[in-house]
């Protein structure tokens, strides 16, 4: 399988399509069916006690996956999440940024699935894990 977009474009379409996050997440490399992508951690993405929230981890595994897909089949805007399951393993480190590791599990016409590792940089010890399921829209 070949990509249908690069790291850059990927950056791109993410800044393009979805100012409301610019700067919040980086896609660090991407292979067929493979993603790693980081989550820049700031004082609103964290919860009392100094941690990462979990919606913040939510968002990067859907950013993750997302990401992925679009590597695979290209800009395809409209793709969207029709599920989710998170297990959140372990608190992540106080203010620390978050890297997900993302791989396509199953890449069809019509849906995809796909699961992410999210881990504290400098950590490697997972703090959670998600499985996502997409829909990709019907293209020409």
């Amino acid at each position: 399988m070949q990509l249908s977009m690069t790291l850059d474009e990927l950056n791109s379409f993410l800044d393009d399509h979805f100012p409301q996050v610019a700067g919040e997440f980086e896609v660090m490399d991407v292979t067929p069916m493979h993603l790693v992508t980081r989550a820049n951690v700031a004082d609103k993405h964290l919860r009392p006690g100094g941690t990462v929230s979990g919606p913040t981890m939510f968002a990067l595994a859907d950013v993750s996956v997302y990401l992925a897909i679009l590597a695979m089949v290209g800009p395809k805007a409209l793709a969207v999440t029709t599920n989710c399951a998170i297990d959140f393993m372990r608190k992540p480190a106080a203010a620390t940024n978050l890297r997900g590791e993302t791989r396509i599990l199953k890449l069809g016409k019509v849906l995809a699935v796909g699961d992410v590792l999210i881990f504290s940089e400098g950590d490697d010890r997972p703090v959670a894990r998600a499985s996502m399921t997409y829909s990709i829209p019907p293209g020409p």
